[in-house]
């Protein structure tokens, strides 16, 4: 009886591992620094244990600028802890990419972190569910 090799389906396999992220007594101007200079919308924050305390993106900066308007002068001095995002949906990196999908059109959210025994391992946005998906089918 010949079996087929089975091809890997789960989120580890195509997350991507190499990510930009932020701390949360950064300031709001090294955030928007490192966004433009990486040509990122945004990224994990990350305490000192490697766990994941939530999402710094593009709005939270422009929440920062407008917190200045009255003065007419853009302060970028708030810390990103005052800013980020808290609740924050992750994800298992042994989920299986096609309820992935199902989570990604549920949720209607571009990516999530992808935690391991409560630590941040990755990243998985929708493009790399399309590139699965892709090699997958080859």
């Amino acid at each position: 009886e010949k079996r087929t090799p089975h091809k890997p389906v789960t989120v580890e396999h195509y997350m991507t591992r190499k990510l930009v992220t932020f701390r949360p007594d950064q300031t709001m101007d090294e955030v928007m620094d490192v966004l433009l200079a990486r040509r990122i919308s945004g990224g994990p924050v990350i305490n000192e244990k490697g766990e994941l305390c939530g999402v710094i993106s593009e709005g939270d900066c422009l929440k920062q600028v407008v917190k200045g308007k009255y003065h007419n002068i853009p302060t970028l001095s708030g810390k990103v802890s005052d800013f980020m995002a808290t609740n924050v949906k992750s994800i298992n990196q042994d989920l299986n990419i096609f309820e992935l999908a199902d989570m990604f059109l549920d949720l209607r959210l571009r990516r999530f972190p992808v935690l391991h025994n409560g630590r941040l391992v990755g990243q998985i946005s929708q493009k790399d569910v399309m590139k699965a998906v892709i090699a997958l089918a080859k």
